[in-house]
């Protein structure tokens, strides 16, 4: 069974709902951009395949997501086949507009539900419609299930479950609006004799028809909304507004995250000190104190920024902001010779590249496509975050401020300011070089009312990247961390080398630091010294920046590593307190201003995650692009990162 609908419907909620699965949702487009499917058991005993489709207006497509779905409903092209039934969830506060595709769903022939959703949202904008009448006009099944109320699904499971059994679809109709018949035959199925006119006049009066047999009253403008757009879809107003909560976003992630943070510091420096303490083993000690405490939990002490930036950012979607935020982005978005589709897609970015490319898709022109997928990793992540705060840290002392705000989130924001304005430029130069738009198209989008967000979507959405990222240093850090304990441990220095080099074996702190001087990790960050050296970068660096290949989390993982092993007790001030071992800065700390911000300046720009690289590939169908991408990054991370260590020294 095929779920299809228009976009911001309530499809995915209801998707949810049914296959008990946390796949996200949006009151805005474009976020389901690709085909999902779940096994559900509507009732014990009977299973059914449901597959949710990205939202459209029409099988008339536009865009690759939207081609997605005629290619699984065009019975000249759908492979293994046409779906057995459809399930088309209908907006009831636009319900002309679902009709619309109703009309070219209904001409398949195939067993369809209707599945009615925001009806308690129609009923309090003063509109009004009967489900019974508007299921004998539309001659199948009408169910009413407003979006995201789990409670009123078991009509709905009955109905999905005769489906299963195989006794059929929907229930055809009575043809007059009158008569509906005394109950539901959920097994009961008959194609329309005459197919729905698909010509324009014809559509027209056909849905016409439609709406006058249901008594269907549209809802009233939204008085409380319109009044609140004025203000925050003004083109200054309300962009001021927009770079505002942003700002007071940041300051509030670095504000409330901080003791958080500091507890779950000592909580792991507590650890290191239990490890140090009763782990006899050398190698032992020094693989959990190092690798895994130093290492992953370097990184874990960051999940309380994760969490509280996506609270924030879900609370915007989930009131109906970032809806209008999108709109208003179109404004600024065509200046850089692209649409507002593209600001849905590099919002997507602010979790992850992968799903902001995923979500090109969704863009009309293979022009914009192209220019979209090559900023979206210019977007802020949330695997740069832990970065940016290590790195913040030791760059701004933590009470330091800009008169009333705290420069540490002054700093933050202007980090993800300087992504966001180098992704539009980035975005701007590909539109002007990746060849012609062909025709232009209308940026058009549903307008959700305000609303409070729900505490449920809120909790699932912050568990959720929460969870993405713990399970990403489970898996990925995991294993990059056990590699570079071996790189930075092998190969081992008895006594008697430590001795032949003039170093007392029992200082365990000299000895460790020959030790990881000495190391595979040092020389391959070596080997790489001439084309960071400028930057000011020593190897130390250097075997962070090409460990974050893997992920950029891993940059914090490795200075976590070589912090511990130079302290185990205490790696953050260890990490602090680093110098440089030799060269002309032999002396210096290793984390001068001018190096910290060329540090930060480089994850700005660089494409460090092979992921994201390859996501890119399979979404233009090749290395062309992906291969563009990185080069012309890692020459704006270098260029750029040169131009901010040289400022930053020479403001000092």
């Amino acid at each position: 069974m095929a779920l299809v609908g228009t976009p911001n419907a309530g499809k995915t909620t209801l998707f949810n709902a049914l296959a008990g699965t946390r796949a996200r949702t949006g009151n805005y487009p474009g976020v389901t951009v690709s085909r999902r499917e779940a096994v559900i058991e509507p009732e014990p005993g009977t299973e059914l395949a449901l597959e949710d489709l990205p939202g459209c207006y029409s099988l008339d497509p536009i865009s690759p997501d939207e081609q997605i779905v005629v290619d699984l409903l065009d019975p000249d092209i759908a492979e293994p086949g046409l779906p057995d039934a459809l399930l088309v969830v209908a907006d009831l506060t636009t319900l002309r507009r679902s009709l619309s595709l109703i009309s070219h769903l209904l001409n398949l022939g195939l067993p369809t539900t209707v599945v009615a959703t925001f009806g308690d949202e129609l009923a309090r904008r003063g509109g009004a419609v009967d489900l019974g009448r508007l299921e004998a006009a539309l001659g199948v099944t009408v169910l009413g299930v407003p979006a995201g109320d789990a409670r009123r699904l078991t009509e709905l499971r009955t109905h999905l479950a005769a489906i299963g059994e195989g006794t059929g679809g929907t229930a055809e109709r009575v043809d007059s609006a009158t008569e509906r018949g005394p109950a539901r035959e959920p097994g009961r199925w008959r194609p329309r004799s005459l197919p729905i006119p698909m010509d324009p006049p014809g559509l027209a009066s056909w849905i016409d028809s439609v709406l006058t047999r249901a008594d269907y009253a549209p809802p009233q403008p939204d008085g409380r909304s319109r009044r609140i757009d004025d203000v925050l879809l003004h083109p200054i107003f309300g962009t001021a507004i927009f770079f505002a909560v942003m700002f007071l976003l940041f300051q509030a992630v670095f504000t409330a995250a901080a003791p958080i943070q500091g507890l779950i510091e000592q909580g792991f420096a507590a650890l290191g000190d239990l490890v140090a303490t009763h782990v006899p083993i050398p190698w032992l000690a020094g693989f959990l104190g190092t690798a895994i405490i130093g290492g992953l939990g370097g990184v874990l002490v960051f999940v309380p920024q994760i969490a509280l930036l996506f609270l924030f950012i879900s609370i915007l979607e989930g009131t109906g902001y970032m809806a209008r935020a999108a709109f208003l982005m179109d404004r600024v978005m065509s200046r850089f010779g692209l649409e507002g589709r593209a600001f849905v897609a590099l919002l997507s970015s602010l979790a992850c590249a992968i799903p902001g490319i995923m979500a090109t898709r969704t863009l009309p022109s293979a022009r914009d496509r192209i220019a979209t997928m090559m900023a979206a990793p210019l977007m802020t992540c949330s695997a740069r975050i832990p970065v940016y705060v290590l790195l913040i840290g030791l760059l701004v002392p933590a009470d330091a401020r800009l008169g009333p705000i705290g420069a540490q989130g002054a700093v933050m924001f202007a980090l993800y300011l300087a992504g966001a304005l180098a992704s539009l430029g980035t975005a701007w130069l590909f539109s002007k070089i990746g060849g012609g738009r062909g025709m232009a198209l209308p940026f058009y989008m549903e307008m959700p009312s305000y609303q409070a967000p729900r505490l449920r979507a809120l909790a699932i959405a912050v568990w959720e990247s929460c969870w993405a990222f713990v399970r990403r240093v489970g898996t990925t850090i995991l294993a990059t961390a056990v590699v570079l304990w071996i790189l930075l441990t092998f190969p081992l220095q008895s006594a008697a080398d430590l001795e032949a080099a003039g170093i007392n074996p029992t200082d365990t702190a000299a000895a460790s630091a020959y030790q990881l001087d000495n190391s595979l990790a040092a020389g391959v960050g070596r080997a790489v010294e001439p084309a960071f050296q400028p930057l000011g970068f020593d190897w130390r660096i250097n075997v962070g920046i090409i460990s974050s290949l893997a992920a950029r989390e891993v940059f914090v993982a490795t200075m976590g590593q070589i912090a511990a092993a130079t302290d185990p007790e205490d790696p953050a001030t260890a990490l602090a307190d680093l110098t440089v071992e030799d060269g002309p800065r032999a002396g210096e700390p290793l984390f001068t201003p001018g190096a910290t911000a060329a540090v930060l300046v480089f994850f700005i720009f660089a494409l460090q995650c092979m992921a994201t690289v390859g996501v890119m590939r399979r979404e233009t169908g090749g290395w062309r692009w992906p291969a563009i991408a990185f080069g012309y990054m890692f020459a704006l991370a270098w260029v750029f990162a040169f131009a901010a260590r040289h400022l930053v020294e020479a403001l000092a």
